[in-house]
């Protein structure tokens, strides 16, 4: 079962006591449903546990529907309608409708207290709602083809600080929400409480693996810095000791490259210890680097001998 499946089956297990609450899911299932008119409505969705909770909640409030079972290519379409006159009657009583209305608003007077609200949105995302598995992104969606009705529930939700956002896709009206914190709170605010401990429980290994990879980037950034200024050091002494000119270096610089040559992979700090006494990373840090100057200086020396015309190799000597 899918993570949205998973919400949705969990809305609609939860208990509506107040008459007030439950008229609010109705008119969230009329608003949302694929027909509210004159003739009735219907509501059609592959989950069933949508379709009986539709048509309990309805009974509830003494609105009789039906549930009946559609075969498709794709699976089973389950559909909840209101059709017979005198319950179409008693539903449009129910609102306050008629079902002439040339386009569906939300009423606020149906939506009394908190519950009313929560009720009225649960319906609304088990008619048309999805969101997207934490594992992947956070997404919830509301969909509806009714633009006056999707401008009333943006504001709804903006209204409660849920921060919702609205575009159009393929002439359909989108509602929806991407941050995590707000996604975890509608979910929990419709009756999706196990949902909403899911994504808390779904950010906090990714804050955790973000730790890891950002401590792992960041060991790799070192290691790799390190191979670089080591590979550096190493190329100037071998240089200086393929020009003979190590012997002219102090004693400190000539201890230096012999611990360099002799531990090449190991880090300035480890290098540290193989010195006896040891030496201050500063310390040695700044007879590599003067080991490095020398290269660069001698290299500079020949070349500008081969610019002159002397291009003869000399051995350095200890002065």
């Amino acid at each position: 079962m899918s993570f949205a499946s998973q919400a949705r089956e969990e809305i609609a297990r939860r208990s509506t006591v107040k008459a007030c609450c439950v008229r609010a899911v109705c008119y969230g299932i009329a608003c949302f449903a694929k027909y509210f008119d004159t003739k009735g409505l219907v509501l059609q969705t592959e989950q069933q546990h949508t379709a009986q909770y539709a048509q309990q909640m309805f009974a509830c409030c003494g609105v009789e529907g039906t549930v009946v079972e559609k075969q498709r290519p794709s699976g089973i379409l389950y559909e909840f309608s209101i059709r017979e006159p005198e319950q179409v009657e008693r539903m449009h009583a129910l609102f306050g409708t008629t079902g002439n209305e040339t386009s569906i608003q939300i009423d606020p007077a149906l939506l009394r207290c908190r519950g009313c609200l929560s009720g009225y949105i649960g319906a609304a995302f088990l008619c048309s709602g999805t969101v997207t598995d934490p594992q992947k992104e956070y997404n919830l969606e509301f969909l509806t083809p009714r633009t006056n009705l999707a401008r009333d529930f943006e504001a709804l939700l903006a209204e409660h600080e849920f921060a919702p956002r609205r575009t159009r896709r393929r002439a359909v009206n989108v509602i929806y929400i991407k941050t995590s914190d707000q996604v975890e709170a509608l979910l929990a605010f419709m009756g999706a409480e196990e949902a909403a401990a899911q994504i808390q429980r779904q950010k906090a290994v990714k804050s955790v693996r973000n730790r890891v990879n950002r401590h792992t980037n960041c060991e790799t950034a070192n290691l790799s810095k390190m191979a670089k200024a080591n590979a550096q050091t190493l190329l100037a002494i071998r240089y200086l000791q393929q020009e003979n000119a190590l012997d002219s270096l102090p004693e400190p610089l000539r201890q230096a490259a012999a611990k360099r040559l002799e531990y090449p992979d190991l880090s300035l700090s480890a290098l540290c210890g193989c010195f006896e006494p040891a030496l201050s990373k500063s310390g040695l840090s700044n007879r590599m680097k003067k080991l490095e100057a020398a290269a660069a200086q001698l290299k500079q020396k020949r070349e500008e001998a081969c610019n002159e015309g002397d291009c003869t190799e000399q051995p350095a000597h200890r002065g």
